[in-house]
C-alpha cells in the first residue's frame, strides 16, 4: 500500500502507542489523541510520522474538533483505530453508582460511536477504508462486578458488526480486536495491589489472574499492533464484521 493516514484514539500510551509506533515505522502517517499530555508530547517526539492532540473522548465537541483536524493534519484518513477506553469500578450491579456507568458508557460506547461517525466521511473517500475497534475480552463473556466495561465492550462488537454491514458497499472493512490481560505497567500495579491487599505473593496473584487462559502469560501490547497491522493490510481485505480475540485462549473474563 501507499502511504496511508491513521488516526487512533489513546495514542499515547499501552496499546495504542505500540500500535502508532507500528504504522510509522511503516511509514504511514498517524494522528493520535490522548488526555495525558506528557504521554501525547513523549510519543509524538518518538517518531517523525507521529502528530498528536489532546482530546477527551466523553466530550461530543472535543471529539467534533478533534476528527476534522486530524483530518486536515493528514490530508484524510484511510485507517481509523479505536482504541480509547476507561475500565471503570469494580461493584455488584446493584450498588453500583449510576454516575459512574454512565462515565464509563460515556468513553466507551458514545465516544467510540462519535469518533467513527465524523470519520466515516473521510473514510469513504479513501482507496482503502478501514476501522478497527478495541474491545477486550471483558466484552465476549460476562465480567462479575465489571458490569459497565463488560457491557461497553459487548456493545462495539455489536457495532462493529452494524458498520461492516452499512459500510460494506463502500469498500470500508470493519473489524473488531479483544484482547486479554495486556503486559505491562498497568496490569503489574492491579496485581501488586491484588497482592498487598490479599497477603499473598505477586507470584500467587499473577497465576490466579492467567488461571483462566490456556496460555500463562499476558498479551503483549506489540503482537496487538501486528494484528491491527494485518487486518488493515491487502492480506485482510476479505476480512470484515469479525471479533477476533488475542487472550491467551481465555474461556472467562477475570
Amino acid at each position: 500500500m501507499s502511504q496511508r493516514r491513521v488516526v487512533i484514539t489513546a495514542g499515547a500510551g499501552g496499546i495504542g502507542r505500540a500500535t502508532a509506533q507500528a504504522f510509522a515505522e511503516q511509514g504511514d502517517l498517524v494522528h493520535i489523541c490522548d488526555l495525558d499530555a506528557a504521554a501525547l508530547d513523549a510519543a509524538v517526539a518518538s517518531h517523525p510520522n507521529i502528530s498528536g492532540a489532546i482530546c477527551d473522548m466523553s466530550d461530543r465537541a472535543a471529539i467534533e474538533r478533534f476528527v476534522p483536524a486530524a483530518a486536515e493534519r493528514l490530508g484524510g484518513i484511510d485507517v481509523l483505530i479505536n482504541n480509547a477506553g476507561v475500565s471503570g469500578p469494580t461493584a455488584p450491579v446493584e450498588r453500583m453508582d449510576p454516575d459512574a456507568w454512565e462515565a464509563v458508557l460515556a468513553v466507551n460506547l458514545t465516544g467510540t460511536f462519535n469518533v467513527t461517525r465524523l470519520a466515516i466521511p473521510y473514510l469513504k473517500r479513501s482507496e482503502h477504508g478501514v476501522i478497527i475497534i478495541l474491545s477486550s475480552v471483558g466484552g465476549r463473556f460476562g465480567y462479575p462486578e465489571r458490569s459497565p466495561y463488560s457491557v461497553s465492550k459487548r456493545g462495539l462488537l455489536a457495532f462493529t458488526e452494524t458498520l461492516a454491514l452499512e459500510l460494506g458497499d463502500d469498500g470500508i472493512r470493519v473489524n473488531a480486536i479483544a484482547p486479554g490481560g495486556v503486559d505491562g505497567d498497568r496490569v503489574q500495579r492491579v496485581l501488586a495491589g491484588r497482592a498487598e491487599s490479599s497477603g499473598r505473593s505477586l507470584a500467587e496473584e499473577t497465576a490466579d489472574a492467567l488461571a483462566n487462559q490456556a496460555l500463562k502469560y499476558f498479551v503483549d501490547p506489540a503482537d496487538i499492533a501486528a494484528l491491527s497491522l494485518f487486518l488493515a493490510s491487502d492480506h485482510g481485505k476479505s476480512i470484515t464484521g469479525q471479533t477476533i480475540p488475542i487472550d491467551g485462549g481465555s474461556k472467562t473474563a477475570k
